[in-house]
């Protein structure tokens, strides 16, 4: 039985080219920052995204945690909206590893420079300090929405107006790109600090990267250690995110198109509401007993994940194509009537 994996973008697999410069790479001990291929990495994504420097850590939790705990002190607030990753899916490592609480606002990881304005706590030692604003773009939860370039704009430099630093959780800044036609740089540039993950759409089986400037850098190779994420021979991991970076980014637009022929196929189904036609990558869906149909979908062979009773999300990525989306939407179909 045909396989058709679309619960996210990182259950793709090394291609064999990946793989290849995996095994060829040059490596060192990264804890003396010895490493030769890790190095590179990090200059290489500290240059694309405009900033001084940048880290390497395993994960994208660990990049924004690390990142967000550079940027405060225990007893500190950080803006960010209901539904973000930093916030939901990141099992509470603010508060547990930073002493960061959390201050909601917006909806569909957006918010207006009103909303910022109304959720900064007054210069009073009886509230929390608000430090830190969290922006995720592009959006998981919201279907891979982009915050768009000029309303992101607004709202960072109202939050730099009020002395509040501010953090992008880019791990799908990629896919923003690709969207827009803006460079990475451009999404980075009022940012002090930017995670990115090389594992969710690029192809790479581990790593996410923070950048900004190298004191914040420094600033994080500390946390990063503390958190257990200092590594020895990373190349060969390095390895694989340059392969993903030269290979694999100006590809995302087949994705996006993907997602986009998805939904359409998905609205002509009886049963299922396609509220918008997806931005980028990601498709979020309604059907009713959402959990028992996606069971349904497994055991032929198609793979999506239920996010609730009625809501389903699909995500497209590298190792599914044009005619696996077809073929996706074939099974659906039969699994409506």
């Amino acid at each position: 039985m045909t396989r058709i994996d679309l619960r996210s973008d990182t259950v793709t697999r090394p291609s064999a080219g990946m793989r290849e410069a995996m095994a060829r790479a040059d490596v060192g001990d990264d804890v003396y920052g010895e490493d030769p291929t890790l190095n590179r990495l990090q200059e290489v994504v500290a240059a694309r995204l405009g900033k001084e420097a940048a880290l390497f850590v395993p994960s994208g939790t660990m990049a924004n945690q690390i990142a967000l705990r550079s940027l405060t002190e225990p007893g500190d607030a950080a803006i960010a909206t209901r539904d973000a990753h930093i916030y939901l899916y990141e099992s509470g490592a603010a508060a547990a590893l930073g002493g960061v609480q959390f201050t909601l606002i917006g909806e569909n990881g957006a918010f207006t420079t009103d909303e910022l304005h109304a959720a900064i706590y007054p210069a009073d030692d009886h509230y929390a300090r608000t430090r830190v604003v969290c922006i995720e773009n592009t959006h998981n939860r919201s279907g891979g929405r982009v915050f768009a370039f000029e309303a992101l704009r607004e709202v960072t430099d109202a939050a730099k107006a009020r002395g509040l630093r501010v953090h992008l959780d880019g791990a799908r800044l990629w896919n923003a790109e690709a969207a827009t036609g803006i460079d990475t740089a451009r999404w980075c540039a009022a940012f002090d600090s930017v995670s990115v993950c090389l594992s969710k759409g690029l192809g790479a089986p581990v790593g996410s990267l923070v950048a900004g400037s190298r004191e914040l850098v420094q600033r994080a190779h500390r946390f990063r250690k503390m958190q257990g994420g200092g590594m020895r021979q990373a190349g060969v991991l390095a390895a694989a995110g340059l392969f993903a970076l030269e290979h694999n980014v100006k590809r995302l637009g087949e994705d996006h198109a993907n997602a986009r022929r998805l939904a359409e196929g998905l609205a002509t189904l009886p049963g299922v509401k396609v509220a918008a036609l997806p931005e980028t990558n990601i498709a979020i869906f309604g059907r009713a007993g959402a959990p028992a149909w996606t069971e349904r979908l497994r055991a032929r062979g198609v793979l999506v994940s239920a996010l609730s009773s009625d809501t389903i999300r699909a995500v497209t990525h590298l190792d599914v194509s044009t005619s696996d989306i077809d073929q996706a939407l074939a099974v659906m179909r039969e699994e409506s009537l």
